[in-house]
């Protein structure tokens, strides 16, 4: 999913050795220059920090925090009524600011004495390998920037609000951690490509877009769906299978497009037992594994 999403704004460094961010030309930025100049200012302070050093802090103007501002305010009442338990006492747990656009090293303060994890910047997607295994450090690759004024409920790419706002509440669950923590070593663990692409598609499939019953009704866990203003309101509708990771790691998605097949887990305790176990077990023949059993 990366790989293909990388296509779609990739950064290259120009000879001045600022960032280039590439929009497509379905981008809603494509045609605004200050907010490609934006975008630009953005990614070259990710790429030119190195760990250890401080976070970059950028200076987030009036327009980007009245998106942070738009977006906590429609979300608030979502999550109380579609996400699950554990990502409510998450979310109140790390308590982000919802007036502005908090800064990375401000969520890693917050996070830090829940779970561990750690933000660091990134300039836009980072390469699966480095993105995942990372997960095993409890390091989170976070953009910074926000999406475009005139879409503040939508992003095509990952922005600073589906990063923090969706994973970064998660990180503040140990359990929820944890899964993502086991991902990542599953990452390490893996050598083959295919083995790493079945560990990204499963995580695809839970972490970002899964969905559990709890109490009798179906609620969402997923980052990717407790981001999104639009598809928060629309999962319920959507086909809804049992987990089945075999399934997961090779069904065709497109990442541009509300998800038309999620995976409910029965219940907490189902998913965080059988999706940790998938992740603690992963590894190069788990994909033959899966195709097998299929036959």
């Amino acid at each position: 999913m990366f790989e293909e999403a990388q296509l779609y704004s990739p950064v290259t460094q120009g000879e001045d050795g600022k960032a280039v961010v590439h929009l497509g030309e379905a981008h809603p930025g494509f045609n605004d220059p200050a907010y490609r100049e934006r975008r630009n200012e953005i990614a070259t302070a990710a790429t030119r920090w190195s760990p250890g050093e401080p976070i970059p802090q950028i200076a987030y103007a009036d327009v980007e925090n009245d998106i942070w501002r738009t977006v906590c305010r429609e979300l608030r009442t979502k999550h109380e009524k579609y996400a699950c338990r554990g990502f409510l006492e998450a979310k109140a747990a790390l308590g982000l600011a919802e007036d502005r656009v908090p800064q990375l090293d401000e969520v890693t303060a917050r996070l830090a004495p829940l779970t561990g994890f750690e933000y660091h910047p990134a300039a836009g997607l980072v390469p699966l390998r480095e993105f995942y295994g990372s997960l095993a450090e409890r390091v989170f690759h976070s953009t910074q920037y926000v999406r475009h004024p005139s879409e503040p409920l939508y992003t095509p790419e990952p922005d600073i609000i589906h990063e923090v706002i969706g994973h970064g509440n998660m990180l503040a669950s140990p359990r929820f951690a944890e899964l993502k923590r086991l991902a990542g070593e599953a990452a390490r663990r893996v050598e083959t490509d295919d083995g790493l692409q079945f560990i990204a598609d499963v995580f695809w499939f839970t972490l970002e877009f899964g969905v559990v019953w709890e109490d009798g009704e179906l609620r969402a866990y997923g980052a990717g769906i407790l981001s999104s203003y639009g598809e928060i309101e629309e999962f319920r509708g959507m086909e809804i299978r049992p987990l089945d990771f075999g399934e997961m790691g090779t069904i065709e998605y497109d990442i541009t497009k509300y998800q038309p097949v999620l995976y409910a887990a029965e219940s907490p305790e189902q998913l965080f037992g059988a999706v940790g176990e998938f992740f603690a077990t992963a590894d190069d023949d788990t994909p033959a594994r899966y195709a097998a059993a299929a036959r």
